[in-house]
């Protein structure tokens, strides 16, 4: 049986036990519905970010910053299967390397779509980043809202989690501030 058969009859099953008729008019294709969109959502594991890294990897002398910021992304928290999402801004100093900048959007897509906790996914894309092009440092901040936070438990709308991780150059304070003065929204 394929992964997408085996979901939906797992799916089915939640129904039921959630007291729902899966055979309901309305509930009918929502297994195979739900069953497709967890595998779009967790489709990261099938990707490896460094690869992705280095399919666009260029020899360049430039050695100054480089920020992508306000990168959307969407993901889901392993402790609920609930949604989070935000932006992610990253910043590396190159070392002789530089990449696609899409390709720094990509390795958030990868690892957003994953089953996550924001601090892994801020370290994972920082390490993913370090360990393709070696740069002279790399930062990588992440905003983001749980829906775990905003729809159970402590039903905190407006709350907002930020994550850091960097190395190298990045270690320097003065590097990091220049780095969050960037990113900074007017």
């Amino acid at each position: 049986m394929e992964t997408t058969e085996r979901l939906q009859y797992h799916y089915s099953e939640i129904l039921r036990l959630l007291g729902e008729d899966p055979g309901r008019e309305g509930l009918l294709k929502t297994p195979l519905r739900v069953a497709k969109a967890m595998q779009t959502l967790t489709r990261g594991y099938e990707m490896d970010p460094v690869e992705v890294l280095n399919s666009a990897k260029f020899s360049e002398p430039y050695n100054q910053m480089v920020i992508v910021k306000d990168i959307n992304f969407y993901s889901l928290c392993e402790h609920h299967i609930l949604p989070f999402y935000g932006k992610v801004h990253v910043a590396y100093i190159p070392n002789g390397y530089i990449t696609g900048l899409s390709k720094i959007a990509r390795v958030v897509d990868i690892f957003s779509h994953r089953l996550q906790v924001q601090e892994r996914m801020t370290l994972q894309i920082k390490d993913c980043i370090q360990e393709a092009l070696q740069p002279l440092g790399v930062m990588v901040v992440v905003e983001a809202r749980h829906m775990c936070m905003q729809m159970r438990g402590v039903e905190k709308d407006n709350s907002v989690t930020t994550t850091s991780d960097f190395c190298g150059a990045f270690n320097q304070a003065k590097t990091r501030e220049e780095f969050l003065q960037l990113i900074a929204r007017p």
